[in-house]
């Protein structure tokens, strides 16, 4: 009855907005976009899709919208080449061909968004219902964006600017079954003779997801929060704006506990009077919203200046941005925290952009950031640290017939210090200072060998310096269950990639083949040292993971295939896949850790409404923009993995069926209200993919499985009412 009355703000608001004269959307949904109209991010500043040499994927907002997804990575995680590492339903790590963590470089409100992306249970820190669309650029991008930047970026554009004297905004909510998720969002924005402003305000909370092996997953429930605002002038001269944004995310963390018989598989006790019982027995407080003992606060606070300022034909465009990310752990009391990060990041990009000089377009810049993170709670795992990181980049594009070039060059060097730190008469940190220096690059070419066929090539070198946890961690990480030490000694990642692209677009089909190898110079990664899981390790039920280096080489490939026989009927299928190895090592160590299975996705799609014209005239309620569609999401057999001491385990073969629907609202000329139904593994299918963390957890499932099985079956509505004044 609660999960009802949650709902009725939202019907009030909606049927209020009815009787508002909200302009026709249509067109903007689904029209179809030609590759020579697409504008993405490129070298030199905005071009069109069609020009870029590197693999770009784009996510629009009605895609976002339509997409059932606990949280921002997993709106994404199936494109072709994208992966999420997860730890439950909460938390998702982005994983671009088989490269995650801190090779991947998320651009949010312009600024790199800078957390503890370094851990295994550290999401990203970002308002979905904040992002308008996703860019995902394929490969390094160390040129652009410096250090980190080895795997590829992750662009999150933020809501549109409203027209000129127009106020606007949505009111939007969502409910998912499994976990009983559920969230809404409030924004609102405006345009005043240049005077632009937008607000929002979303809020999102979830108990234990559930599984029809594992019942419900003691620790998976989630709250999170979030409000950003910008305020800002929109001119002839450019434009300048102040974003301001607090995000809260308060997660559970999963971990089985020993009971006081000893057994080490019963899950932990939800935070509910003791006649509940135990988790993973259905009915016993698992589907309460109230977090248990242990988990996590983070809060992530930023102000964002960016400006854009006309000199002639050319821009100077300059970005500066300030975060303060705090990071939480309460282990036994809920008002005394154990572990305590808070990072302070100031970052800058500078850049100028000169859009025709003599048929060139040319970039220039400097870019970087000033770390500074501390310690403050009674536990310790990484050091505290400063760090400067100062970039200077020229980048140029030129045309040559029905051949595009482009290309350039970085220099980057960070300075790293981290700090000595005493812990009971013992050094637990040493003090140490490193220097990191890169020589990053890129040159490609798209040749448009007919009207239908582009050809594109890339090469490109990425760099990234190791972070404090890989450098310097020394303690015990909660989240993870493991007891993790770093290496001094770790020198910075150098890679080389090239990528061939070929791009096919007719009446009735659509097609893309990516190809990419990419060669990686001491390639850092954490593996499992059993000899030293004795003495409080070994009691504690720890495993003890030390950081090496190596070097590697990852080959693979997305392919991309959509048939329409006709307009309303689309057949879409992706297949995508990467074999990441080291070099030059034996069968058991040979395969990169957490790479993800290759995966095939299919969908069939039948768009039944294109306008809300019905034979000429305007009905009082219609649907426009109404579709129906059956997926299937078939992960392969994951044979290669990192054996040595248990590491990794083999991830048998598993395919998942969803079927999704959708429609906008429209009385009249009147946009009233959009609506999104998905039921996803509508099987209840028990799988585990293999780069769930949870898989790797100390429990055996009722059947006998070790380790936690991802969520199980999940029905979906999402409701999006737009207002206008």
């Amino acid at each position: 009855m609660t999960k009802n009355l949650l709902f009725l703000p939202l019907l009030a608001i909606a049927a209020s907005a009815t009787a508002q004269n909200i302009g026709d959307t249509t067109d903007v949904f689904f029209q179809h976009l030609e590759l020579n109209e697409v504008v993405v991010t490129g070298l030199t500043g905005e071009t069109r899709l069609s020009h870029s040499p590197a693999p770009v994927s784009l996510i629009s907002n009605r895609d976002l919208h339509s997409t059932a997804a606990t949280n921002l990575i997993d709106a994404i995680s199936l494109q072709p080449g994208v992966s999420q590492i997860t730890t439950g339903s909460g938390i998702s790590k982005p994983v671009i061909r088989g490269l995650g963590y801190n090779r991947i470089v998320t651009i949010s409100d312009g600024v790199r968004q800078e957390g503890q992306q370094w851990g295994d249970e550290h999401g990203i820190e970002i308002d979905p219902e904040a992002v308008s669309s996703v860019e995902i650029l394929k490969g390094p991008a160390s040129l652009m964006y410096g250090s980190d930047a080895m795997a590829g970026v992750l662009l999150f554009h933020p809501a549109r600017i409203a027209p000129l004297g127009t106020l606007q905004g949505s009111v939007s909510s969502e409910y998912q079954t499994n976990n009983g998720l559920f969230g809404y969002s409030l924004n609102m924005g405006g345009n005043h003779d240049g005077f632009v402003w937008n607000a929002r305000w979303s809020q999102k909370l979830a108990h234990e997801y559930k599984n029809d092996d594992d019942g419900y997953v003691g620790g998976s429930q989630f709250r999170e929060q979030s409000l950003s605002a910008m305020l800002g002038l929109n001119k002839r001269w450019g434009y300048s704006h102040l974003t301001m944004g607090y995000y809260h995310l308060q997660p559970g963390i999963i971990t089985p506990l020993s009971s006081p018989e000893g057994d080490t598989n019963v899950l932990q006790q939800s935070n509910v009077p003791p006649s509940g019982g135990e988790r993973g027995v259905e009915g016993a407080g698992a589907s309460s919203y109230a977090i248990s003992l242990p988990f996590q606060h983070v809060y992530h606070y930023k102000a964002v200046w960016d400006q854009s300022l006309w000199i002639g034909d050319n821009r100077l465009k300059a970005t500066i941005g300030y975060q303060q990310n705090q990071r939480r752990e309460h282990e036994d009391d809920a008002d005394q925290y154990n572990l305590y990060f808070r990072l302070h990041t100031l970052s800058y990009d500078v850049r100028y952009l000169i859009d025709d000089w003599d048929g060139w377009k040319l970039a220039t810049g400097i870019g970087g950031m000033w770390q500074r993170s501390q310690n403050l709670g009674e536990e310790f795992l990484i050091p505290a640290y400063r760090l400067l990181d100062i970039g200077a980049f020229v980048t140029a594009a030129h045309d040559l017939g029905p051949v595009h070039m482009e290309g350039g060059i970085r220099i980057d060097r960070r300075m790293l210090h981290s700090y000595g730190l005493e812990d009971d008469g013992e050094d637990r940190f040493t003090d140490f200072r490193r220097n990191f220096n890169g020589l990053s690059g890129s040159i490609g070419a798209v040749w448009q060998a007919t009207p239908k066929l582009n050809v594109r090539l890339n090469v490109a070198r990425g760099f990234r310096a190791p972070n404090l946890s890989e450098l310097g961690s020394n303690g015990e990480h909660e989240g993870t269950i493991r007891y993790e030490q770093g290496n001094h000694d770790l020198r910075a990642e150098h890679s080389l990639q090239a990528d061939l692209g070929l791009d096919f677009s007719s009446d009735y089909v659509s097609a893309q083949l990516s190809l990419f190898a990419n060669r990686i110079e001491n390639y850092i990664y954490a593996v499992r040292d059993l000899s030293m899981e004795t003495g409080d390790i070994a009691e504690e039920g720890l495993h003890f993971y030390r950081y090496a280096q190596g070097d590697a080489r990852l080959l693979g490939f997305e392919a991309m295939v959509d048939i329409h026989p006709i307009h309303q009927l689309h057949f879409k299928n992706t297949f995508s896949y990467v074999d990441a190895r080291q070099l030059n090592q034996p069968e058991e160590t040979r395969y990169l850790p957490m790479t993800p299975a290759p995966r095939w996705t299919s969908e069939l799609k039948y768009e039944l409404t294109h306008h809300s014209i019905v034979n000429g005239r305007h009905s009082a309620l219609n649907f426009c923009n109404a579709y129906v569609a059956l997926q299937m999401e078939c992960d392969l057999a994951q044979n290669h993995y990192y054996m040595a001491d248990d590491t990794e385990t083999r991830t048998p073969a598993y395919t998942l069926w969803s079927c999704s629907a959708g429609t906008d609202l429209h009385v009249g000329h009147r946009h009233v209200a959009s609506i999104y139904l998905t039921l996803q593994n509508m099987f209840d299918r028990v799988y585990q993919n293999h780069l769930s963390r949870l898989k790797y957890l100390d429990y055996t499932s009722p059947s006998g499985r070790t380790g936690y099985a991802n969520m199980g079956r999940n029905f979906s509505i999402r409701l999006v009412v737009p207002l206008s004044l």
